[in-house]
């Protein structure tokens, strides 16, 4: 009998440390005193080197710096966005934040349920002709801008004067813009300049997910004469990243994050990032959750090149002072989306 209680209770004590290093929650978010902030990915990993983790450290930025409970669910099957959405909810978080276009719905959805619950959607742009919710906020940013600064600095780097694009599903409104905004870049640079432009054909199921596809679109890519491949589309894109390192005298630009930090395998190419600031974006919104001032409808984050890193001695202060030009243009409106299209 005492080893059956004995092997009981070692069994349970396995059991807690199991859950304790999955990150599962043992406080009660139902109590006023406790904050608790949830996170429920898209289809991919939460470590994805790009978007979800970007938005997971902003979370983890409230842990620290608010004292807040965070938690994230990782989305292995669009049709469980709802599901794992509620099992947030069920539990009385305070806010939760969905990553990604596709979740748009569920998340609205979920926001007029829960009206308790603050909700945060990134890449979720809230429409005008529908009833703004006072407990829901859209997270966007200027990924054309972004993708436009990406363009004009491979425009400068090019010897071939033939650049590519390799990216997510072309379902993502978000990833459209980035493809849109390099070409219409390097056409600013020189209207020569020629751009293969690759999105991945599986959709939501597999357009972020599939490194092989990514690093096999940059190859072929590369072998027509591509010397900077811009990638973007999570794993995806961290799969052209990689692949392009494998080549000398080709550049590579990230997204999303500074990936010279998240993908290290790139280091021999990877010359800049086309950041969306979501950490600092993500965690300003729980921030203004916490003090009840969340603002409502579609919050803009903000958008830039990363560092040079390793690259920055090949980089002229002409190209340095041209890119901070258009920056800035770019940010007075003096340089527009509707001047290309």
């Amino acid at each position: 009998m005492y080893k059956k209680i004995s092997f009981i209770f070692a069994l349970v004590m396995v059991l807690s440390l199991v859950l304790a290093a999955c990150g599962q929650q043992t406080v009660d978010c139902t109590k006023e005193d406790v904050f608790c902030v949830g996170q429920v990915t898209d289809v991919g990993e939460v470590d994805d080197k790009s978007f979800n983790q970007s938005a997971w450290e902003g979370l983890q930025l409230a842990g620290d710096k608010l004292d807040a409970n965070v938690d994230y669910i990782e989305t292995k099957d669009a049709k469980d966005y709802g599901t794992n959405i509620e099992l947030f909810a069920e539990k009385g978080y305070d806010v939760i934040v969905t990553v990604g276009f596709g979740l748009g719905d569920a998340t609205r959805e979920a926001a007029e349920k829960y009206p308790e619950i603050d909700f945060i959607g990134v890449d979720q742009w809230q429409s005008p002709d529908l009833p703004e919710l006072d407990n829901l906020v859209g997270l966007l940013f200027p990924e054309w801008k972004a993708g436009f600064q990406a363009g004009a600095l491979a425009g400068m780097l090019t010897e071939t004067k033939l650049l590519a694009g390799v990216y997510g599903t072309d379902l993502v409104p978000a990833v459209v813009a980035f493809g849109e905004g390099f070409e219409d870049g390097a056409s600013y640079i020189d209207s020569e300049i020629e751009v293969i432009t690759t999105y991945h054909p599986g959709g939501f199921a597999t357009g972020f997910t599939d490194p092989e596809w990514g690093g096999a679109t940059s190859k072929q890519a590369i072998e027509q004469g591509a010397d900077v491949i811009f990638a973007a589309g999570g794993k995806t894109g961290n799969g052209g990243l990689i692949e392009t390192a494998n080549y000398d005298g080709v550049y590579c630009i990230g997204v999303d994050s500074d990936q010279w930090e998240t993908v290290p395998e790139a280091h021999n190419c990877l010359v800049s990032s086309a950041m969306k600031l979501i950490t600092p974006a993500v965690f300003d919104l729980i921030s203004d959750s916490k003090d009840g001032a969340m603002p409502t409808g579609n919050y803009f984050g903000t958008v830039g090149l990363a560092p040079f890193h390793d690259f920055d001695g090949e980089i002229s202060q002409d190209i340095k002072d041209t890119l901070a030009q258009i920056e800035a243009d770019l940010l007075a409106d003096v340089i527009k989306y509707d001047d290309f299209h």
